[in-house]
């Protein structure tokens, strides 16, 4: 047994520095589980409107009536036809942009028929309250009509004429059965509803795929202009490290949000500029970070046997220099994905970042900050709590990849 148990050992200390450092990251549970739980996120985010419950863009399917509903809530639908044409997306459309829904939903309590005429008796959440009625016909529920020539009853026959020039024929009770049970739909709201109806699952899933883009294009933003100013300063020495730690030096002393808040005010504010003014900011710890690095192995032998060879100093820098000193710079880069999304976050809050209709988990949050002291706390608390795990996850990845990555730690095993 001790036989075996040293050869697992021997086992899990043989191999590259590069899969020692693995291996000891798969054996932190809290690393391991912190890398699952951003992988699954990153992957509802990935489909997006492909599974979340309402697939329109922006999961922006307002039913005012709906408001605030509770979590597991249900609601019945009744599915009218659009009756202007809907432009379809393919496959990567819908699950990138979202899919305009083909048919309008009415929220109602019940309906009833008499001949091809619907009445529908809207939802109302004061089962006191005054109803609202709504009067439809069954034509313009089940197709999208000609406007000019819409339908004909003859003999409790319905002929609808349709968008495309065809005709649709069927009797009165056949129209109303297949309004029970193709047009007339239940729906759940697992997380309940928003102040404006909108379903908060679905804003949910669509804003982690905000948060985590912002991570990753701010830090891509960062890594480029950190790793290549960094690397320059550190290998040039003299003048030119000079000018640019003085730059780095100068927007270190600009407190991040306030530089964020510049320059959206310089670019506009919305998608795509919060991710450049986030990642515009971000770049002077990876700059910092790649000098010293860069600066403490400059002098090592290989580096030194590249200059002899006659090597130029791009082809030192990115072939020999970078790939050692990528152990610190991944772990920035984790700590920087965090900061990045409470950043976003953060300005979504104040107003100044991704603009509405577009769901953030920071314009959740502001849009229902009110309502913590009310019995629906939760509409805040969701997104606040979705943020607060992934925020951490990144932080515990990171500390974790410090501990497997440290030179010190890889040479003892």
């Amino acid at each position: 047994m001790e036989r075996k148990n040293k050869q697992l050992a021997e086992l899990a200390r043989s191999g590259s520095p590069m899969r020692i450092a693995i291996r000891r990251l798969l054996a932190d549970r809290m690393a391991v589980a912190s890398l699952l739980l951003i992988v699954f996120i990153a992957f509802i985010a990935f489909l997006g409107y492909l599974i979340t419950p309402d697939s329109s863009p922006y999961a922006n399917g307002q039913h005012l009536q709906l408001a605030t509903l509770k979590p597991g809530s249900k609601v019945k639908f009744l599915r009218v036809a659009m009756q202007h044409e809907v432009k379809r997306r393919n496959i990567l459309g819908r699950m990138f942009y979202g899919q305009e829904q083909d048919y309008n939903e009415i929220p109602v309590d019940s309906i009833y028929f008499d001949g091809i005429k619907v009445y529908v008796r809207e939802y109302n959440p004061i089962p006191e309250g005054d109803a609202i009625v709504t009067e439809l016909t069954l034509p313009e529920i089940l197709f999208r009509l000609n406007p000019q020539k819409k339908y004909l009853l003859e003999n409790d026959t319905i002929t609808a004429f349709l968008f495309n020039g065809q005709q649709a024929i069927l009797a009165v009770a056949e129209a109303q059965q297949r309004v029970l049970n193709q047009n007339l739909v239940t729906r759940r709201f697992l997380l309940g509803t928003d102040r404006f109806g909108r379903d908060l699952l679905s804003r949910l899933v669509i804003g982690a795929r905000i948060s985590l883009s912002v991570g990753f294009i701010a830090v891509g933003i960062a890594l480029i202009i950190g790793i290549v100013l960094g690397a320059i300063a550190g290998f040039a020495r003299g003048f030119i490290d000079d000018a640019i730690m003085w730059l780095v030096n100068v927007v270190w002393s600009v407190p991040t949000l306030l530089m964020v808040i510049a320059l959206t005010m310089v670019i506009g504010k919305g998608f795509w500029q919060i991710f450049v003014a986030v990642g515009l900011t971000m770049w002077v710890d990876m700059a910092r970070v790649v000098r010293g690095q860069v600066l403490s192995v400059r002098e090592k032998e290989y580096v030194e046997a590249a200059k002899v060879l006659g090597y130029g100093p791009w082809r030192i820098i990115f072939r020999h220099v970078l790939p050692n000193i990528m152990a610190p710079v991944i772990i920035v880069s984790a700590s920087n994905f965090s900061t990045a999304i409470l950043l976003e976050a953060g300005l979504s809050f104040l107003g100044i970042g991704v603009q509405p209709p577009a769901p953030s988990w920071g314009t959740m949050i502001r849009d229902h900050y009110g309502y913590i002291i009310m019995d629906k706390a939760y509409l805040a608390l969701i997104p606040g709590f979705a943020m607060m795990l992934l925020v951490l996850a990144f932080n515990l990845l990171g500390n974790s990849l410090r501990d497997a990555l440290d030179p010190r730690e890889i040479e003892k095993a």
